[in-house]
């Protein structure tokens, strides 16, 4: 393994333990607070753990006991770059200089420096403005500055601070597109809550909740077949668990759940943890049970209006449906409405987990 990552910080509730191969990239997602940032900060050494050790490819960058520090690699010598959202770019110095400083504060010469940054100038798309101050450039393009400063110094372990976040969604893309390109085969870690990012940059997930990893595997695998209530909601899905009786998936309220494998259970043993996932567009809406074949019906009481596209997302406490305006002003849906949502079994994807 290059990254070996087990850290502890009481006082924050966090614990987590993460490990990442040579030349793949992960994605850390989880609602704001829970850990992603922390996780970072611990690998580039602006955090300091209460217990754990942190190793990239062999090398012990920090170990710690019950808060006594066995062992302390600074983080200007780790070979961890960070990227933050804010491109933090020197405001008297030049593009070029920008991203020549990360060779220089590494000890190479003046002209080594140079040529390193006009290399990364060229693979990021920025010679045209390497004689350019940060005061004159755009979002995207300071941010691809900072990128190019990062890379320009080599490090063995990139961290990615939610890149994406503060530039314009019209920006946004060709700078995903860029990292696409400049991640491969290095590796990396990236948070984020948005689920391009995790599409487009990253070959694994990690799901932190509360300062804990609570679901991680490929990005297929965690996009598709969620475990957590917020890898679902990001990639747009249902979710319901449960664990697996005669019928079906029973949920802790009773509901029983039919689909792909039930009854059979695909492989899944009685009393064994099941998760169910469909998407809100397979939901249909009504205000009395509706009978079908076969249907999973749910009740339900309307909390939120969202639009979503030429839809409008109709959220009940736990599950989602995906409407046209017309069935909102047939069916007089507000806040308060009492529903029955249906799906279809043969929309509903039940898993172990």
């Amino acid at each position: 393994m290059t990254l070996a990552f087990a850290a502890t910080l009481p006082g924050r509730g966090y614990d987590v333990e993460l490990e990442l191969a040579a030349g793949r990239t992960l994605a850390l997602l989880g609602p704001n607070g829970a850990g992603k940032s922390t996780t970072l900060g611990l690998a580039a050494g602006t955090l300091r753990p209460r217990d754990g050790h942190v190793t990239l490819d062999g090398r012990t960058l920090v170990r710690a006991t019950a808060g006594r520090v066995r062992a302390w690699v600074p983080a200007h010598d780790r070979s961890v770059a960070l990227l933050a959202q804010d491109p933090l770019l020197f405001p008297h110095l030049s593009v070029r200089h920008n991203v020549a400083f990360g060779p220089r504060s590494q000890g190479r010469g003046r002209r080594d420096a140079a040529r390193l940054a006009d290399e990364w100038l060229g693979r990021t798309g920025l010679t045209p403005l390497a004689d350019r101050r940060p005061a004159t450039l755009s979002g995207g393009q300071a941010q691809r500055v900072a990128v190019a400063r990062a890379l320009a110094a080599r490090p063995r372990l990139l961290l990615l601070d939610e890149p994406l976040a503060a530039l314009d969604v019209d920006v946004a893309p060709a700078l995903r597109q860029t990292l696409r390109g400049l991640l491969a085969g290095r590796t990396a870690v990236v948070t984020t809550h948005d689920v391009l990012d995790a599409l487009v940059l990253a070959d694994e997930i990690a799901v932190v909740e509360h300062g804990r990893v609570v679901e991680r595997g490929t990005t297929a695998e965690v996009l598709t077949r969620p475990r957590s209530a917020f890898a679902a909601r990001i990639a747009g899905l249902n979710l319901l668990t449960g664990t697996w009786g005669p019928d079906g998936l029973v949920t802790p309220a009773g509901e029983v759940v039919h689909g792909h494998g039930t009854p059979g259970g695909a492989g899944i043993r009685a009393g064994a943890p099941a998760t169910a996932v469909f998407r809100p567009s397979a939901v249909s809406v009504y205000l009395a049970p509706h009978a079908g074949s076969p249907r999973n019906t749910f009740r339900g009481r309307v909390e939120t209006l969202e639009p979503h596209g030429d839809l409008v997302r109709v959220r009940t406490g736990h599950l989602a449906a995906d409407v046209t305006p017309r069935s909102v002003a047939d069916l007089a849906l507000t806040p308060g409405t009492e529903v029955w949502l249906s799906v279809k079994a043969a929309e509903v994807d039940v898993y172990p987990g």
